[in-house]
């Protein structure tokens, strides 16, 4: 059966959600996140003084320890900026790069061909295996960590409160210990098997040598505790955070990489700076979309865009099969020049969304849009044990194979998927989002814009539209909350697939979203609907 035929001979798989989340409206400030708690954590960070930029701060620490498996102390990301009063949004980098050491030689491919490899390895990106996964899993997978050193330059240059009160919560998040309820519990299942490889991880997450189950309603709560990562973030908050890269952190992360075999040293570390740099500014329509620069996804967001303003105009008050199709098109044409042009090059495979983003407005109009990851779900899946810090696996960003645009070597950045994004009017900062998802999150964040800028949508309607989800695999991903008509209506321009948006699988990206309206200057937040523990929350009145 064709791809096209499975759309309408329907799934036996299909549950049907129909999912919703309202949206928070406030005359204050709104913090959105994948995790509500961490966004009260950012709301609250607004209560008591603070701007935009130190609730997201407060908001990602939460986020690391209610979320262990998607983003943390040991990864990295990328913000975009835009104070009120400024013409333009900044980026500030935190991504991570190869370690100086690396030697590509360590990752030799599995099978005869140097070029091909023996097929598909494990990760998301679907490159060819390399031997034992070593730039997927384990201490060669690590790339230097970006995550603390971004924070602490969002802090120094745009920040009102002092460091110590934006770890503090964060802190007592980590001695509380995870709370463990069925959706954590199934995501650490999804990385049970390779957690039970490290000892400090399968000690914390595997205790008994199995995924941990939640207790029924009269049973007692159950909370793990994630290692050191409460000392850690003592020390952080206490020495700040060039502690992590020159202090006392940083040598337990050294001491601990010794021992696991791994490239990383304090060399790397100390070394580290996150980068502040304007924003990639698009003009779209009647605004200005402002992104992250450079290897990310946000120049191929500007193709994009680009295509649409060229080829393409709304007609109607919501998105119909043509508007859908030219959507399909120009996504697949900007992704097969990101392809030739800049790696990332091998075939999109289904993945549960390992990236966290947040999004928050405070009452000035200060916005801030950050997306942070460990890039596979708990990254390389060792633990520090010294630091009780989850490494990332940004090794697995790179092509394994040589002579490529995005090939492994010492020192190097990667290519990534991230595409924290602010959309502008006039120099006024009108909406912040971003999402979590690898390669979906871009085709998400192109078609919020859309819905916001070409159809006026509100940011609840917004965030409830349809999307599809088209990678350069030459086929796109339907919801099947789209009508039959304009279904075919796209299938007549690319070959089609049905998925839902449910918890998992995960096949679209998940986004969070802020918005506010220039004149009455009221602020809204609206949670990606699918995912379980996504919230908005306003700072109180």
């Amino acid at each position: 059966m064709t791809d096209r035929n499975q759309e309408w001979a329907g799934d036996y798989r299909t549950q049907q959600w129909q999912n919703r989340k309202p949206a928070v409206a406030s005359d204050c400030g709104v913090v959105v996140a994948q995790h509500a708690l961490a966004a009260r954590i950012g709301a609250e960070t607004l209560a008591c003084g603070g701007n935009a930029i130190d609730a997201a701060i407060a908001t990602s620490f939460a986020v690391s320890i209610l979320e262990p498996w998607m983003s943390g102390l040991g990864g990295g990301g990328t913000m975009i900026v835009h104070r009120a009063g400024e013409n333009a949004a900044h980026a500030i980098d935190f991504g991570m790069p190869a370690p100086a050491r690396l030697d590509p030689a360590a990752f030799p491919l599995e099978g005869s061909g140097a070029q091909s490899g023996g097929g598909p390895g494990g990760g998301m990106f679907a490159w060819p295996k390399v031997i034992d996964d070593r730039n997927i899993t384990g201490a060669l997978a690590i790339g230097v960590p970006g995550q603390i050193d971004g924070m602490r330059l969002a802090h120094e240059t745009f920040g009102a409160l002092p460091w110590g009160d934006l770890v503090e919560p964060a802190l007592r998040l980590a001695e509380d210990g995870l709370f463990l309820d069925w959706y954590a519990a199934h995501s650490i299942l999804l990385g049970a098997r390779d957690l039970a490889c490290f000892p400090e991880s399968r000690r914390v997450y595997l205790a008994d040598g199995l995924p941990p189950v939640p207790r029924g309603e009269e049973g007692p709560v159950l909370r793990l505790k994630l290692g050191r990562l409460a000392t850690t973030l003592a020390r952080l908050q206490q020495a700040g955070a060039r502690d992590f890269y020159e202090g006392q952190i940083a040598a337990s992360i050294e001491t601990d990489m010794r021992e696991a075999g791994g490239w990383l040293d304090h060399k790397d570390l100390a070394a580290y700076r996150a980068t502040l740099s304007p924003a990639l500014a698009i003009p779209y329509r009647d605004t200005l979309v402002q992104t992250a620069p450079g290897l990310t996804a946000g120049p191929t967001l500007q193709r994009v865009l680009g295509l649409w303003t060229e080829e393409w105009a709304a007609k109607d008050a919501r998105p119909d099969g043509a508007a859908y199709a030219n959507y399909a098109s120009a996504l697949e044409r900007a992704y097969r020049e990101r392809f030739d042009e800049l790696g990332d090059d091998a075939e999109a495979k289904t993945q549960p969304a390992c990236t966290t983003h947040l999004s928050a407005v405070d009452r000035d109009g200060n916005m801030v849009a950050l997306t942070q990851t460990l890039l596979s779900r708990f990254g390389s899946k060792l633990m520090l044990p010294s630091s009780g810090i989850m490494t990332n696996n940004a090794i697995m960003w790179f092509d394994p194979r040589p002579g490529r645009p995005n090939s492994l070597g010492p020192g190097k950045r990667p290519l990534s998927n991230m595409c924290p994004t602010i959309v502008a009017k006039n120099g006024v900062p009108q909406a912040a989002l971003g999402a979590s998802g690898g390669r979906r999150i871009m085709p998400a964040v192109a078609q919020l814009v859309s819905f916001l800028t070409d159809y006026g949508m509100d940011l609840e309607t917004a965030m409830a539209q349809p999307r599809i989800n088209a990678t350069g695999e030459g086929r796109a991903t339907i919801d099947p909350q789209i009508s039959h008509d304009d279904r075919r209506t796209i299938a007549a321009a690319i070959s089609t697939v049905s998925g839902e948006r449910s918890v998992y699988p995960v096949l679209y990206a998940a986004p969070q979203a802020v918005a506010r309206d220039p004149v009455s200057r009221r602020n809204t937040g609206a949670a990606d609907p699918a995912l379980p523990w996504s919230g908005a929350v306003a700072e109180r009145e």
